[in-house]
């Protein structure tokens, strides 16, 4: 009599749980395809996906010519819940695919945020026709993904953020401010726009005092044209429609200067647009998480931003 009364009170529960909309479970690590077709695509059979694993973990991808979303759920998530898309960084010439991508989609997993690394082709005019905008390409399809898929994922379409670090952070800056900018023909009838952007020690500038020279090339050529130059630039970019931020750097930071977070902040400040940014004593650049010094707390800040502004 007992386990019966037990069973039937455990299904209760079970039923109460669905139907309140709290458990929600799925399967980990879903790769999914991110085009049919991909636009302006150049066939190149000897351009091959390079992967870099330590310990059988892939840390570094390069040569990306098929993009993919890799989705992380929690096992147990809220109705219309918050959602991310993350970008790692790596000078717009590989990946940090690990360090920036599965370690925070985890990470995110922990706060009950379901994730979708994308894994976006890096700029290259042997297998795109305009390299200039492959990675944009991508990156307004991953957020018109997610967004229509968002019922069935129990996610809150008008709360898609994206997450860029280092190049990402630039290429989440440039969806951000281009996101409108039409670089392909969807199927998919939503906008392309973040509700929210995080960008963690980001590039923002192409322009040649400020910018990461490497993404610069990587992204633009070895001697763009000074329009380019300032349609690449995103702190120039910013209106009153461009999304809320939240943004990371560190003083020591050499490698991507400060100064790209900065004027980006100052430009949504002048624009109106809602934003925080925290800029530490020390961190460097690429740490992360957080690891050392006043960088490790960023993510916990970024968790306080989120709860403020109702998306977590």
């Amino acid at each position: 009599m007992k386990n019966t009364v037990t069973l039937s009170l455990r299904r209760i529960s079970l039923f109460f749980l669905l139907f309140t909309g709290v458990l929600y479970t799925h399967a980990q690590n879903q790769v999914i395809p991110l085009w049919n077709t991909i636009p302006d695509e150049i066939k190149a059979s000897n351009y091959k996906e390079k992967e870099e694993s330590k310990d059988g973990k892939v840390q570094s991808t390069s040569l990306v010519s098929v993009p993919t979303l890799t989705a992380f759920f929690p096992a147990v998530t809220k109705a219309n819940q918050t959602a991310v898309v993350i970008l790692p960084g790596g000078g717009y010439s590989h990946l940090a695919i690990d360090k920036e991508g599965t370690k925070i989609a985890e990470w995110f997993n922990t706060l009950g945020i379901p994730a979708f690394v994308l894994k976006y082709r890096l700029p290259s005019d042997l297998i795109m026709k305009n390299k200039n905008i492959g990675p944009l390409q991508d990156a307004q399809e991953a957020i018109r993904y997610v967004r229509q898929n968002a019922a069935k994922w129990n996610i809150n379409p008008n709360k898609i953020g994206i997450i860029g670090f280092s190049a990402g952070g630039h290429l989440a800056s440039t969806l951000s401010t281009h996101y409108d900018d039409k670089v392909y023909e969807s199927a998919f009838k939503v906008s392309a726009r973040p509700d929210f952007s995080v960008l963690i020690y980001p590039v923002i500038s192409m322009e040649n005092e400020i910018t990461h020279k490497g993404s610069q090339i990587n992204l633009l050529g070895e001697s763009p044209s000074q329009e380019l130059i300032d349609s690449f630039s995103n702190e120039k970019k910013v209106n009153a429609k461009t999304p809320p931020a939240f943004l990371i750097h560190a003083t020591d930071d050499t490698v991507v200067i400060p100064e790209n977070s900065i004027n980006y902040y100052l430009a949504l400040k002048k624009n109106g647009v809602s934003a925080e940014m925290h800029i530490y004593e020390k961190g460097g650049h690429g740490f992360g998480l957080g690891t050392n010094d006043t960088s490790k707390f960023w993510p916990k800040q970024l968790e306080d931003w989120l709860k403020a502004n109702q998306l977590n």
